[in-house]
């Protein structure tokens, strides 16, 4: 007999937005993969799209992030351990992701007899990047930097000989072995310390050449000093920076040393950080800790810039997949919740603001795709210009939006997206470190203005393929003047920097969706972002717009 109390009786709920290809149901990813060269690699982009988007990704991604990593600093008999416990769905998670390649795809060519295609590989490793960030974004930052390493490394072939075969496999091994007992390895990055921050040439940690040798490229040193973030303390190797004699020296300094003794890093504590939870970010102490020199002396800023530079890419598309993933979340719940009598949907309201959203994702899934094309082709000047000046301007505007958008989906999807059982919360709460994380943005602006005054050539270019792309378009036309009118004003540049950066980033997203989005998407993103219109929030000025082709365009449902 049923009980005539009971009052629980689901309904109007949408379905579990899960079991989702999340390539194969996200039109703008697979235009842009395809128009900007990685189109070889759309068979497994499908497969991993099914992988990335199942049920069981998301449960291992709810585990490892409520069950967070744990710092062990001794063993029971008082013998310094330094190891950080991760649950074991954090590494199902990186053995995914190694296993797709995220973490080396783009260095193939680089070892021996390597027959695999290697070229545009950055463009489809992003693509994979993007799917991966959206199945867990935390465990993304070792896959991230390990793949980052990769240029900093091969600036000292002694060292990399070593490390590269290791770095550049498809596999993971989490053991605590030295690194010639493992088949894989991770790289982690200790820039930053608290006197310094983003100033890393204010860091006080210092370097001085082991057994009283001379030094030099590639010789063995002793750090001592204290890092503020050492992100991903597991990982099997750290680069870092440390003083010198000459300057800022960059050291790549093991967790474990060659004869699998402990090296001097002391972990102080875990940060207790907004996002990120499921991936470790320590405080270390270096005492007399090991490092091997990358480069000359004195030059480890622009070493670890390599690095910098790949990261800055990661950063933006992870926030670019974090917004699409919001979005297809609220598209899916306003596709199957009713309200009033009709299906959220149809509501014009609901229909703007989420039509309006998906204009923004479209233009960061642009801008960052075309950003890994000039990775893959710096050899042509055209895309060296481009990546230079645009890496930067890309991460600066696509990590601003993304936690003004996610809020955005939150709030369209409701109550329901404020709890931690739906996903969109951890969305919301990681979204900040990818505008923190490899330059904020006053660091990215003033990146941009040293490239405008120490390679003029270099803004000259990008500014001609602009004005070419611009074509006839008035908007575009006006948006061109207004960038040209800050650059030709040298004096207000120190104060005028974040309009330029920004500029410059809805300018060039602009032209992309001019010449390869659909129609409704460019004209209304060309209107609503470069009109006259003053607008704060979503949802707005785009009522003569075809949002209902919009839309379906950015359905997960297709």
């Amino acid at each position: 007999m049923a009980n005539p109390f009971s009052t629980h009786e689901v309904e109007n709920q949408p379905p579990p937005f899960e079991d989702v290809n999340l390539f194969t149901s996200d039109a703008a990813l697979q235009d842009a993969v395809t128009r900007e060269g990685g189109g070889h690699a759309s068979r497994s982009l499908v497969a991993f799209g099914l992988v990335c988007g199942s049920s069981d990704a998301a449960e291992r991604a709810r585990l490892a992030n409520e069950n967070l990593p744990r710092l062990e600093t001794h063993d029971y008999q008082g013998r310094r351990t330094d190891v950080v416990h991760y649950h074991p769905a954090y590494h199902e998670l990186m053995e995914v992701s190694c296993a797709e390649g995220i973490n080396c795809a783009s260095w193939l060519g680089l070892l021996k007899n390597a027959d695999e295609r290697v070229a545009d590989q950055q463009v489809a490793r992003a693509a994979s990047f993007y799917l991966a960030c959206q199945m867990e974004a935390g465990h993304m930052c070792p896959i991230s930097m390990t793949h980052a390493s990769v240029p900093t490394l091969r600036l000292e072939p002694a060292i990399c000989d070593i490390w590269l075969p290791k770095v550049v496999t498809h596999s993971y091994d989490a053991r605590r072995e030295p690194v010639d007992s493992k088949r894989a390895v991770t790289v982690g990055m200790g820039m930053t310390e608290k006197q310094g921050g983003s100033h890393v040439s204010a860091n006080t940690t210092s370097a001085e050449p082991a057994d009283g040798t001379t030094g030099g490229p590639g010789k063995e040193y002793l750090l001592t000093g204290h890092k503020w973030f050492l992100s991903a303390p597991m990982s099997d190797a750290f680069l870092m920076l440390a003083q010198m004699k000459e300057g800022p020296g960059c050291f790549l300094v093991p967790r474990l040393l060659p004869d699998g003794g402990r090296n001097e890093l002391a972990l102080q504590r875990l940060k207790q950080k907004l996002g990120n939870r499921s991936n470790a970010t320590a405080e270390v102490e270096l005492q007399h800790a090991h490092g091997w020199l990358i480069g000359e002396p004195g030059k480890g800023v622009s070493a670890i810039l390599e690095m910098v530079t790949q990261t800055r890419l990661d950063c933006a598309v992870s926030s670019a997949a974090l917004m699409r993933q919001a979005l297809a979340a609220a598209i899916h719940h306003a596709e199957h919740r009713t309200a009033s009598g009709s299906k959220l949907i149809d509501q014009p309201l609901m229909i703007q603001a989420l039509a309006d959203m998906a204009l923004d994702v479209e233009a960061a899934v642009a801008l960052v795709f075309r950003l890994a094309r000039s990775f893959d082709r710096r050899q042509d000047e055209h895309a060296y210009a481009w990546q230079r000046l645009m890496t930067p301007v890309t991460k600066y505007w696509v990590t601003k939006i993304a936690p003004h958008l996610i809020a955005e989906a939150m709030e369209c999807i409701g109550g329901n997206a404020y709890i931690e059982e739906m996903p969109i919360s951890r969305l919301y709460r990681e979204a900040p470190v990818n505008a923190i994380w490899e330059g904020s943005g006053n660091v990215l602006a003033l990146d941009v203005l040293r490239v405008l005054q120490r390679e003029p050539d270099v803004a000259g270019i990008v500014m001609d393929d602009l004005a070419i792309a611009v074509g006839d378009d008035p908007h575009l036309k006006a948006a061109l003047t207004r960038v040209e009118s800050i650059l030709h004003e040298p004096r207000l540049l120190d104060a005028r920097a974040r309009a330029l950066v920004e500029s410059l980033a809805v300018l060039a997203a602009g032209t992309i969706l001019r010449s390869h989005a659909p129609t409704a998407v460019a004209d209304a993103f060309v209107a609503t972002r470069m009109g006259s219109l003053n607008r704060q929030t979503y949802g707005q000025g785009v009522d003569w717009a075809d949002t209902g082709a919009i839309l379906r365009r950015a359905s997960p449902n297709l």
